[in-house]
């Protein structure tokens, strides 16, 4: 997909919070989330050696706290002018579970695109609770 000056306006979003906030080990990737709405909703990674969110999780935290239910566009950007990144597994999962329709800003800076989640995310596993009706648990006597 093409990229809209809302998606380029959501890179910069996303590289301004990685220059103000991402100067320690604890905090190295910044990312920004677009609401159907047009809000923007940004946040950074918390390292900690016993794992931590990243920051993609917490722009999701963020517009929750909003009482966002829909996010449309995601990008996440690295410290030290990295640029944009690709969202890890886990996040990955994460975006397709809770936002099947959204999408994700990619690509280097010369290529920049927009992808649906589902395509960095082929053959995905699917929450068997969202598969099949739940089975009833046996009465006793049963």
């Amino acid at each position: 997909m093409e990229m809209r000056d809302t998606d380029r306006a959501l890179v910069q979003a996303a590289t301004a919070v990685a220059k103000l906030r991402c100067r320690s080990e604890n905090h190295t990737v910044a990312a920004a989330a677009r609401s159907a709405d047009g809000r923007v909703f940004t946040g950074v990674n918390v390292y900690h050696f016993t794992g931590g969110p990243c920051a993609e999780v917490v722009a999701i935290g963020a517009a929750a706290t909003q009482g966002v239910t829909e996010l449309e566009t995601i990008v996440a950007v690295g410290d030290r002018g990295r640029g944009v990144i690709p969202p890890c597994g886990r996040c990955r999962q994460v975006l397709l579970d809770y936002f099947p329709s959204i999408r994700v800003i990619v690509g280097p800076a010369d290529g920049l695109r927009v992808v649906p989640i589902g395509d960095l995310l082929p053959e995905t596993y699917v929450w068997a609770d969202h598969q099949i009706d739940p089975v009833p648990a046996p009465r006793p006597g049963d």
